[in-house]
């Protein structure tokens, strides 16, 4: 091949045009990837322009995770027919990392609306609130488990959310049913809970039930919310309310934002309903 036949790049224009160094070509080189099409008697080395198109299909298989040995073996056995479907299979892997990333963006706008929020609460303060009918996605029952139990019902679920993609960036919670709130057994938890804002399709979803919730905020660890409970019946009685029949608990401020346990913020949702209803 004569150079005087047709335009030929050097390897440094040719490097500048891919945005790459001279190291980089001359690796490719040396495994066989991308060859200079001519090399002359004084051992410079030159690039065709059709070769650019093969640099960037290299440079889009690396990105998208494609290992040089892959490539390698695609560009072996290459032909219109396997390019075709290695295009339609980085396809796939592209919609699926935009999926992701979406579903991250989500979960961290979720936690800046949080954490926003939490900011302009009064945690001394006990309200009654009406909430908003919610979709939460349940754990298994975990009424009555040992310690070594709820760490591995805590490690499923965790693994559950991140397998169907069902973390929403809202805190992981826990329901307590009435009859364990009465016998004054508040850490016997019946369900973990995470909020679907937009619930997907093919999943058992527990539809929380809307209405009037009395809120307060227990700020320590579990070992003295029930001081906080104690302070939310007396609320109940004043407001001649009584328990309904779950009550919610989620972190505001936990081991992600604070040092130590005391300073730990824990909102509690007890559901109410007026005597007599």
């Amino acid at each position: 091949m004569n150079k005087k036949d047709q335009k030929f790049l050097t390897t440094g224009e040719f490097a500048k045009l891919c945005k790459v160094n001279k190291q980089t070509l001359f690796y490719y080189d040396q495994i066989g990837l991308l060859s200079p099409v001519l090399k002359d008697e004084k051992g410079y080395r030159y690039y065709s322009i059709r070769q650019l198109e093969f640099f960037f299909v290299i440079d889009l298989l690396k990105e998208l995770g494609t290992s040089l040995n892959d490539i390698q073996q695609y560009m072996e056995n290459r032909s219109p027919e396997s390019f075709l479907s290695l295009m339609y299979q980085k396809k796939e892997d592209v919609v699926k990392k935009r999926q992701e990333i979406e579903m991250k963006e989500k979960m961290i706008e979720a936690k800046i609306a949080l954490m926003e929020e939490s900011s302009q609460i009064d945690f001394n303060k006990i309200t009654l609130e009406t909430l908003p009918e919610a979709t939460l996605y349940l754990s298994r029952n975990i009424e009555n488990i040992t310690d070594e139990e709820f760490v591995e019902v805590v490690s499923d679920f965790i693994n559950e959310l991140n397998v169907s993609q069902l973390d929403t960036g809202f805190p992981i919670g826990v329901m307590t049913k009435r009859e364990q709130i009465l016998k004054g057994d508040f850490t016997n938890y019946s369900y973990l809970y995470i909020e679907q804002p937009h619930p997907k399709e093919g999943y058992p979803y527990f539809q929380d039930i809307k209405g009037d919730f009395l809120i307060g905020y227990h700020i320590g660890d579990d070992h003295t919310i029930h001081k906080t409970y104690k302070q939310l019946f007396a609320e109940l009685e004043r407001l001649d309310l009584t328990l309904g029949d779950y009550v919610f608990e989620e972190y505001i401020y936990d081991t992600v934002v604070m040092h130590y346990k005391e300073q730990y913020v824990t909102k509690i949702m007890i559901q109410v309903d007026q005597k007599g209803s």
